[in-house]
Formats: structure tokens, C-alpha cells, sequence
């Protein structure tokens, strides 16, 4: 096996209309994906049926929310980890700086429903 490897820097770009999702690792079991937010985009709340995920903020601020018939919602930094269990409604959308970038890692294969 060859190793994998991205630049997190290198591949900084944020886009109108929807949060910029790069994907910089994957293999048959994980993916890490990187997420570039402008002022107040989120992703929206989802779900992944089969597959947990792991957020790390690297820059800027957000809200993190998680509905698993009970929303909760806190506040994420720089440094924050959450994690989304498999099944699980949550959402990221940027505190109005539009300064957010967080990363996912995520078991593979995962799925993906939208509300």
C-alpha cells in the first residue's frame, strides 16, 4: 500500500452557496473530509446510517447540533472534537464569520440521509 497524503492548507478554498467539502484521505474503511464554511453556512442536519463521524474544529467557530429525538446544541472552537454516532441527526453551520473549518473522519461505507 502507497501512502496517502493532502495538505489541509494547500487545499483551503470556500465557495458560495454551500460549504466546501474536500475530501483529502480515503480508503475502503475511512474518509477524511475537510470542511470550508463562509458567514452562517451550515450543512445541513443529516444522518449517516452505518458509519460514526468524528469532527475536529481547526479554525473559527461554530454550533454543533445533534437531534437523536432531543436536539442538543453546543458552541465548538478551535480544538473542539464531537462526535456524531451512526443514525444520528447533527449539523455544523458557521457563528457568522465565515471563518469555519472543521474536519470529519468517517467509517466507511456510511450512507448519507438528509432531513
Amino acid at each position: 500500500m502507497a501512502i496517502q497524503q493532502n495538505d489541509i492548507n494547500k487545499s483551503k478554498a470556500f465557495t458560495d452557496g454551500t460549504v466546501n467539502k474536500v475530501t483529502l484521505v480515503k480508503t475502503d474503511v475511512l474518509t477524511l473530509d475537510v470542511y470550508y464554511y463562509k458567514a452562517k453556512q451550515g450543512i445541513g442536519y443529516h444522518k449517516h446510517p452505518t458509519g460514526d463521524q468524528i469532527f475536529t474544529v481547526i479554525a473559527g467557530s461554530g454550533t454543533f447540533k445533534l437531534d437523536d429525538g432531543k436536539e442538543e446544541v453546543i458552541q465548538v472552537g478551535p480544538g473542539s472534537v464531537v462526535v456524531a454516532p451512526a443514525n444520528v441527526w447533527h449539523d455544523l453551520i458557521d457563528n457568522g464569520k465565515g471563518d469555519l473549518i472543521a474536519q470529519q473522519v468517517t467509517k466507511q461505507p456510511a450512507g448519507m440521509e438528509k432531513r
